[in-house]
């Protein structure tokens, strides 16, 4: 049951409560304590997935594997005994990183099933493999954007979308560790801009730093203008980065209220929020998190390498 579990990217509780409930269990048992996975199986469980994965409810999903593949049909073969037999590989990339796009089926699949276990150690495995920002932009965002627009000014289905983002939030904060001895001696100050409600990019860019050994001062609840410029002012730090995805909430006037004093710090729009257009002379634009990445490094430590 493991390795099913493993494979279809949930938890073996998750398994035994869709065989209990909907009957979508192995076929065989064992005298003994294993539980006989064949192909057909596999094969409704799939099914379902990719029912979940069209909107479908838990429930929903099951009839519907199980109306394509009835239990009374041919029986199973190849059968697995605690491990699978003959299991297709998993497609891999060249570099033998599983490709992004069956990572994300894999994580929407555990989010639609509301299996908290099976989430926080697919993003943890995720980003561990991929990296913060390579498992953000080619996992985690595009999983949370789908989710967003499926069950936007819906009420029902809209929980998965809220449990999956605590999900992401719980596993960017533990990816960015406490840095003993930041390579950059002044800090960089990361925040969204005031009105801006998307604040989870900024936690992926903290993350991406730290792996950096770059040290930041994260702010990722959307600050008052005023309150923010007090905070870069005590924080005196080397560079500051504002974050907006919106264009109603981009304001360029902020970054003269941010840069007020005697403390001279870089500052960099970050975001598809803004328009270079607008921007004072001294603003860098930032168009995407892995830019902002690689510049923000360049900039404070890049000389010291």
């Amino acid at each position: 049951m493991a390795s099913v579990a493993r494979r279809l990217g949930v938890a073996p509780s998750t398994l035994r409560t869709w065989d209990r409930r909907y009957g979508l269990g192995p076929s065989r048992h064992t005298d003994g304590r294993h539980r006989r996975y064949g192909s057909s199986d596999i094969g409704r469980l799939e099914l379902m997935q990719r029912a979940l994965l069209r909107g479908a409810s838990t429930a929903e999903a099951a009839r519907y594997a199980l109306e394509q593949m009835p239990r009374s049909g041919p029986p199973a073969a190849p059968e697995i005994v605690g491990t699978l037999v003959d299991e297709p590989s998993e497609e891999k990339e060249p570099d033998g990183h599983e490709v992004p796009s069956r990572l994300a089926r894999r994580l929407s699949t555990a989010a639609l099933a509301m299996d908290a276990g099976a989430v926080q150690r697919m993003l943890v495995d995720i980003i561990g493999e991929l990296g913060v920002l390579s498992a953000w932009t080619g996992v985690i965002e595009p999983v949370l954007t789908a989710l967003g627009a499926r069950w936007r000014g819906v009420s029902a289905g809209a929980e998965v979308e809220y449990f999956l983002s605590e999900c992401v939030f719980a596993a960017l904060v533990r990816a960015t560790p406490v840095l003993d001895e930041p390579r950059n001696t002044r800090p960089v100050l990361l925040s969204c801009v005031p009105e801006e409600r998307d604040s989870m990019p900024v936690y992926a860019l903290a993350a991406s730093l730290a792996e950096r050994r770059v040290g930041a001062q994260l702010f990722g609840a959307p600050l008052p203008a005023e309150v923010l410029a007090v905070a870069v002012r005590r924080s005196a730090p080397a560079a500051v980065v504002l974050w907006a995805r919106r264009r109603g909430a981009a304001d360029p006037r902020l970054f003269a209220r941010v840069s007020r004093g005697r403390q001279r710090s870089r500052l960099f729009a970050c975001g598809p929020g803004w328009d270079r257009a607008t921007l004072p002379g001294k603003v860098e634009l930032l168009t995407d998190l892995s830019a902002a990445a690689d510049r923000i490094e360049h900039v404070l430590v890049g000389a010291r390498r």
